[in-house]
């Protein structure tokens, strides 16, 4: 196995850099870690994987950029869902270190892209709504679905290369630099880094949410005073309105559920983390998956077009199910009518 340079506070694993991070002690903080994975983490796949059917499966929401962003956050928590909880649950609860150090630095790889992408798509998404609302007249001519899709693989891409970096060779076994206090194998350089990387796309993200607030609350005090006037204009501008407050919920969720793993981050860039705080930080990481089980939620109770969606799906099962119970009962009658015959 690869050896780093350790922390100091870590020095006592006897230079098996795998078993220093390994921060749960007892049985019980084990078993609470892996509850909480395994119910957020089953559930945030259950609800996105449901979100992506109701956006695709409607001609209405699938042609709609708005809709394309939103399935690309839904991927993107899928995609981190499934990671963070294999790899988590198997490095702290099962104390598993057999493997090397690409597959490690591949499995946060993996999860640092779905989390960038995911935090991309939210400003990918204030951008399309920024637009839609700043410049009504030229929306669909600048948001085409061409535009977006490839916006979408621009984004992916340069998620992918900025996590990938550390197994490309950015990090402190290669270059025999600092390992960071949080992350085996990781450059304490590179982590200050995607930090910086991350906090500038939430600046933009909150910029360009507070510009639409601002035009959103213009409109609703336009249409309170313009009620006579029923169109198209105040139905998109409604739209929009709904829209904005819904991704800004959304926003707000995000900040409460990363703000903890983020501070720690860069607390451990600057200080040394004892191992209370290092316990800390990966029960406050669950709350990642907190965050994305939460979003589809969102999206159902402030979306007319997916709550419609969800609720024909529903029927439709529902449908079924009452015809799968009645079947029986009708082929016996039928055979009891055969019979009698």
């Amino acid at each position: 196995m690869d050896t780093c340079r350790i922390p100091a506070n870590t020095s006592k694993c006897s230079g098996n850099t795998m078993e220093c991070f390994m921060v749960l002690s007892t049985q019980a903080q084990k078993i609470s870690i892996g509850i909480l994975c395994g119910l957020f983490g089953t559930m945030c796949v259950f609800e996105n994987s449901l979100v992506l059917y109701l956006i695709f499966s409607s001609p209405s929401t699938r042609k709609k950029p708005s809709y394309l962003f939103i399935g690309s956050l839904a991927l993107a928590d899928i995609l981190a869902s499934i990671i963070f909880v294999c790899s988590f649950v198997n490095f702290h609860v099962f104390n598993e270190a057999g493997f090397s150090k690409e597959v490690f630095l591949l499995q946060l790889g993996g999860v640092n892209t779905s989390f960038s992408a995911s935090l991309s798509s939210l400003l990918l998404t204030a951008l399309d709504r920024y637009i839609s609302i700043s410049r009504p007249s030229e929306y669909k001519l600048l948001m085409t679905r061409k535009r977006a899709w490839t916006a979408l693989a621009v984004l992916w891409v340069t998620c992918a290369t900025i996590a990938c970096l550390p197994l490309l060779g950015w990090n402190c076994c290669t270059l025999d630099s600092a390992c960071s206090e949080l992350f085996p194998f990781v450059d304490d350089n590179y982590l200050a880094g995607w930090i910086c990387f991350v906090v500038v796309l939430l600046g933009c993200i909150v910029y360009a949410y507070a510009h639409v607030l601002w035009r959103a609350r213009q409109h609703v005090a336009y249409m309170e005073k313009h009620q006579a006037q029923v169109g198209k204009q105040n139905t998109r501008m409604r739209m929009d309105v709904m829209l904005a407050k819904t991704l800004v919920m959304v926003l707000a969720v995000l900040m409460l559920c990363w703000s903890p793993v983020l501070v720690l981050m860069i607390y451990s860039v600057f200080a040394r983390l004892s191992d209370h705080l290092r316990k800390v930080f990966a029960f406050c990481s669950t709350l990642c998956l907190l965050n994305s089980m939460v979003n589809p939620i969102i999206y159902a109770l402030r979306s007319k077009e997916l709550f419609s969606s969800l609720r024909r799906v529903f029927s439709h099962f529902r449908r079924q199910l009452k015809a799968a119970e009645e079947s029986p009962e009708a082929e016996s009658t039928h055979k009891s009518s055969v019979i009698e015959t």
